[in-house]
């Protein structure tokens, strides 16, 4: 058995802002919600979210041995997440400008394992941080970490929505568990909802993929020609630059998040001249590379 204290203590210490710890249990109602917004059709042509669902919801049938979730957080508020001035036609989601969170993370995570090995030296364990069927936003308020706000992202009081996700899944029991937040949520705000050129965001804190700038500019292409960009070339900040709770929450502590160029500096000429040599200088780091120039200039090409 692990101490709860030992996890938050080393948590912190490899750079997380928040974290929870939740027993691997099955997340029966979620699984429900999520297969009927699958029926729903709203994951349009993200079709490897059909896949796996049973493992989604149940981290024991993902991990062999799973007994306990921690559930981390990272902030990467940076002042490119307040938005762009009006008219910007180069937008980039203010994530893509640091180095690439799946990277970042899993390299915390492990950091994490290490320092937990220390009290129990024969800990398995499997690292988790958006690359896998891992239902990440439901642990994370089974955890404490916050609730689902309106625009389908977890929120928290403190540090908004502009956060990292990651797990790690040991085969051990820990000491004492979270339970959700209580008390809190977005009340009666729908500034996501209006912001979203687009009407994505749906009713019950879900979103339309086919209408999603993000889901266009990154996961998919040949869908609705007549849906708008607005200016973005990867990614879309829009539902989570207008919230309240990230209007007020603290630019991110970890340095790790730090931009590594300025998007203001590069308008949609500078994008269509680049190559792909010059490209990688500046984004090779980041997952703008999931992309690729190529796509990033069709892109700009939709907003023109």
């Amino acid at each position: 058995m692990i101490d709860k204290n030992i996890i938050i203590n080393a948590a912190q210490r490899v750079g997380f802002d928040l974290v929870g710890v939740v027993s691997a249990d099955a997340l029966c109602e979620e699984r429900k919600r999520f297969e009927q917004w699958l029926l729903d059709g709203n994951h349009s042509t993200l079709t490897y979210l059909e896949r796996n669902v049973e493992k989604r919801f149940d981290m024991r049938l993902l991990v062999e041995g799973a007994r306990s979730v921690i559930v981390c957080a990272v902030s990467y508020l940076s002042p490119y997440s307040r938005g762009y001035c009006e008219g910007c036609n180069t937008k980039i989601a203010s994530y893509a400008l640091a180095r690439d969170y799946h990277t970042t993370i899993k390299e915390m995570l492990h950091a994490l394992a290490e320092e937990l090995k220390a009290c129990n030296s024969q800990l398995r364990y499997r690292a988790f941080t958006d690359s896998a069927p891992v239902a990440e936003k439901s642990l994370a308020v089974r955890a404490g970490l916050g609730w689902i706000g309106r625009n389908s992202l977890l929120v928290n009081p403190k540090l908004g929505s502009m956060m990292h996700l990651g797990e790690l899944v040991i085969d051990d029991v820990v000491d004492r568990y979270d339970e959700p937040m209580s008390g809190v949520g977005c009340g009666s705000c729908r500034e996501c909802i209006d912001s979203c050129p687009n009407s994505t965001i749906l009713d019950n804190c879900t979103i339309d993929t086919r209408r999603c700038i993000s889901c266009r500019t990154i996961e998919r292409e040949g869908c609705d020609t007549a849906m708008t960009l607005d200016g973005w070339i990867f990614g879309c900040d829009a539902c989570q630059s207008c919230c309240p709770f990230n209007r007020h929450a603290p630019l991110h502590a970890n340095e790790r998040f730090d931009p590594l160029f300025d998007p203001t500096a590069m308008d949609g000429a500078a994008w269509r001249a680049m190559s792909e040599e010059e490209f990688a200088s500046i984004a090779g780091d980041t997952a703008m590379t999931r992309s690729g120039l190529e796509r990033i200039k069709r892109n700009i090409s939709d907003n023109d």
